[in-house]
């Protein structure tokens, strides 16, 4: 299997959205139009292809030069433990380089997955909540 990665090639947002389901992460893909502006207001977009299936998705949000904040990791569930979501992470560090440091809110049931791929847990940070 040849992964195609890249920083160029954007995803539908029904591309999206069948993946963010199919990965089990909790987004409002019930609404198209919420989707379509959380990508297109994302100035880091990162994906994972298996020739035209979307298998994986890194979207942040940074300044390239203090903070990314990585805001989506997404595999598609059949292509999860193959190394995707590493590389995906991976190439966003990579894109925003030595100067800013990637950091993000993870879903509980990830937990576990990011200190495994080179994150380390904050004690300091805090939220507002949505309110939808």
């Amino acid at each position: 299997m040849n992964i195609e990665y890249s920083d160029k090639k954007r995803p539908t947002v029904d591309q999206v959205i069948e993946l963010y389901d199919n990965a089990g992460l909790p987004r409002p893909t019930h609404d198209k139009e919420r989707m379509q502006q959380m990508f297109e207001n994302s100035n880091l977009i990162v994906t994972a292809w298996d020739n035209d299936l979307l298998v994986g998705v890194a979207r942040s949000i940074t300044d390239w030069v203090w903070a990314c904040y990585l805001s989506d990791l997404a595999v598609r569930e059949e292509y999860k433990k193959m190394g995707i979501g590493r590389k995906l992470i991976s190439l966003t560090k990579e894109k925003v380089g030595d100067q800013s440091m990637v950091l993000l809110l993870s879903v509980p049931t990830a937990m576990e997955y990011y200190p495994k791929v080179g994150f380390k847990k904050q004690e300091s940070s805090f939220i507002i909540d949505r309110e939808q």
